[in-house]
């Protein structure tokens, strides 16, 4: 999924997430779940459910054969199908008839990656919550020390570091808050079959679909959805949405950082490690490496979330195009996210904050100015007034955070289903 450009501003963990052999392994997770929720409401034989679930193991298929024969077919769930279907039948030849019962493509391919970005948001929030914890620390650590605060890119009074870390922190907890609704409206069980009623799935006159969905929906961790939202893309979208504001956040964090870790300025510096942020002929430099990650997911995030609403106009029952582009831009989207959550997570975590040259500055600052100009923009009250201020808005933070589910867990809100 990655070139050698563009794998070092990701992480290893949701780069193999959104590997091949992950994907088709979701695929066939759902197949085993829907084979299971069948014959528990009678819809296939037991016996035909045993196979097909007993089959849906990842390491008893040829996942590049699969890809590659893809392209031909126009979707990974063609070949996938056809090689689950064959190899059924290799153990159970009247099992094979029962594979993939009632559904259709896009319900295989929309389920598992739900299924793969229920555990990179996952992912994504430990380390954002990481990232906070730190910005929370630094802020109480530094409530009181002043720092010069800056517009239009100069110098233009005074306020306190650990102000500048609350500022820093708000946007990430709101979007964490904002994140787990979203994530409980989207990651839902895509099931509907060719034209999305499950029609397919009943027994005589007994409608067994919506049965179906749920028992699906409570083996996956998934939401029941409603109805099939085939081309109904606006709680998915919505949710790459929220992901793309939460990188803007970690982008503008980064931005900060890296102006203050400027020489000129000398205020913060990244953690000092060995091999980190150096430079390849020039053994002075220190490069702020984990805020050009956070900054490089900052301008390729909102691209694909561009992308993602352009393909929002899928036509009638099945998107031809849309629906493609939309399940393309997807991994790359998570990749740069959870590289950008990592990478400040890092940062923060060893963030050098030299206090005394923050102080330095503001003195520079000052002693060129009319001595009341300097008294009413530079009064080291000001400072502590914006140390109340932190200290202030730390409680409401932490409180906000103590209302968030932990990581792995169900979101409270949940959209009606």
């Amino acid at each position: 999924m990655s070139s050698i450009f563009e794998g070092f501003l990701s992480t290893p963990e949701v780069l193999e997430l959104f590997s091949e052999r992950q994907i088709v392994d979701a695929m066939l997770r759902f197949e085993a779940s829907l084979a299971r929720a069948q014959a528990s409401v009678g819809l296939i034989p037991e016996a035909a459910a045993q196979s097909i679930i007993g089959t849906c193991k990842v390491e008893l298929f040829d996942v590049t054969k699969i890809v590659r024969e893809s392209a031909r077919a126009g979707s990974v769930a063609i070949p996938l199908v056809k090689s689950l279907t064959e190899t059924v039948g290799l153990f159970n030849k009247d099992a094979a008839k029962f594979v993939h019962f009632g559904t259709t493509s896009q319900d295989v391919l929309d389920t598992a990656m739900a299924l793969v970005t229920r555990d990179a948001l996952d992912m994504i929030e430990t380390d954002v919550r990481k990232t906070i914890a730190c910005l929370l620390a630094l802020a109480e650590r530094h409530a009181g020390d002043a720092v010069l605060a800056r517009t239009f890119m100069q110098p233009a009074s005074v306020t306190s570091f650990g102000l500048k870390c609350v500022n820093w922190t708000a946007p990430l907890v709101r979007s964490l808050q904002r994140l787990q609704v979203a994530g409980a409206n989207a990651l839902s069980v895509q099931l509907g079959g060719a034209v999305g009623t499950l029609a397919q799935m009943k027994k005589g006159n007994k409608k067994l679909g919506p049965q179906v969905m749920a028992l699906m929906a409570a083996d996956l961790g998934l939401r029941a959805a409603p109805f099939s939202w085939h081309t109904q893309r606006d709680e998915w979208v919505a949710l790459g949405c929220e992901m793309a504001l939460l990188t803007g956040s970690l982008g503008k964090m980064a931005k900060d950082i890296s102006l203050m870790v400027q020489f000129e300025a000398g205020e913060l510096a990244e953690p000092l490690e060995p091999g980190r942020g150096g430079a390849s002929v020039m053994p002075h430099k220190r490069n702020p490496v984990s805020c050009m990650v956070a900054l490089a997911a900052s301008v390729r995030v909102p691209q694909r979330v561009a992308a993602l609403l352009a393909a929002m106009p899928q036509e009638h029952e099945r998107a031809l195009g849309n629906l493609q582009a939309e399940l393309a831009e997807w991994p790359g989207l998570l990749m740069s996210v959870h590289g950008s959550a990592r990478a400040m997570s890092q940062a923060l975590a060893g963030l050098q904050v030299d206090t005394q040259r923050m102080q330095a500055n503001i003195d520079a600052v000052r002693g060129e100015l009319p001595a009341d100009v300097a008294d009413e923009w530079f009064n080291p009250a000001l400072a502590q007034h914006a140390a109340t201020l932190a200290r202030s808005q730390l409680a409401v933070l932490t409180q906000a955070l103590a209302g968030l589910n932990t990581p792995g867990k169900p979101a409270r809100t949940l959209a009606p289903s």
